[in-house]
């Protein structure tokens, strides 16, 4: 499993920006501070990945969100970053969440590689993973945020395995 989700995560990565194909998509949006709440999603076929958010200070960033079934459609994944590094705006919420499958590995970076440097993670009380989200813990999240990965496990995959169960009975 672990390797199917690292090929899911690193295709959704390396996809160009405006790149579409059926299974991978990549976006350029705008992240705006002024303290308002916006979302963006994408979508490829019933699933769809949204990442809502207020931010102050600055002006707009651009971020990239890629999302990607793997070949098998067993997994759909997000990535949502500043392809530049590390975000300037400080994020007083945000909200990244899975529609159509089930979240089986969230994290968050307060600094996204570029120009040589590493991702620099989020310290694990920051955030919150749920079944189908990952959210800025209050009180704990420290309003620094540049990239967001998430991977589920679609619904595609629990009809595979209830039927592999279904025919091992008979």
């Amino acid at each position: 499993m672990y390797l199917s989700t690292l090929l899911v995560l690193s295709l959704s990565a390396l996809v160009p920006v405006s790149a579409s194909s059926d299974q991978t998509k990549t976006v350029e949006f705008n992240v705006k501070p002024g303290g308002d709440v916006h979302t963006f999603a994408q979508r490829i076929r019933g699933y769809e990945c949204s990442f809502t958010y207020a931010s102050q200070g600055g002006t707009n960033e651009q971020w990239l969100m890629s999302v990607g079934l793997s070949d098998d459609d067993r997994f759909f994944s997000c990535s949502i970053w500043r392809p530049l590094g590390k975000s300037y705006l400080f994020f007083t919420q945000f909200k990244a969440e899975l529609t159509g499958a089930k979240l089986e590995y969230a994290h968050a970076y307060s600094a996204a590689a570029a120009a040589g440097q590493s991702d620099v993670a989020l310290k694990e009380e920051e955030f919150t993973v749920r079944d189908s989200t990952v959210t800025g813990t209050v009180g704990k999240f420290n309003a620094q945020l540049s990239k967001l990965v998430l991977i589920g496990r679609t619904r595609h995959d629990e009809l595979i395995e209830s039927n592999t169960g279904i025919n091992q009975l008979n």
